[in-house]
């Protein structure tokens, strides 16, 4: 038998699914977040005054360019796409696990 190097039991079949069940919340949040970001901050003034367009003069007209916003709001679209649809498959899955 091969001894364990960190002296921790190994993980049961239920605690393992419980990690899996964190790490994909943790994802969705992750998701979630930067979904949220992407479509909030582009209109917010925090973009217009933002580093980069102060450091970088011939950046600041593509940056506040409304078709650059929207591309970036678009993004943050997709992101809380993919973050419902990944918070509706873990429901999903879970049901259908436990259902008798």
């Amino acid at each position: 038998m091969i001894a364990m190097s960190s002296g921790e039991p190994p993980l049961s079949p239920s605690g393992r699914e419980g990690a899996r069940l964190f790490r994909r919340l943790v994802l969705v949040a992750l998701f979630l977040e930067i979904g949220l970001l992407l479509v909030v901050l582009p209109w917010s003034g925090f973009w217009d005054r933002n580093y980069f367009g102060a450091a970088l003069p011939g950046l600041r007209p593509i940056i506040t360019n409304n078709f650059v916003r929207g591309a970036v709001t678009g993004l943050g679209l997709v992101n809380l796409l993919a973050g419902a649809i990944e918070l509706m498959l873990l429901f999903a899955g879970r049901g259908r696990h436990h259902a008798p």
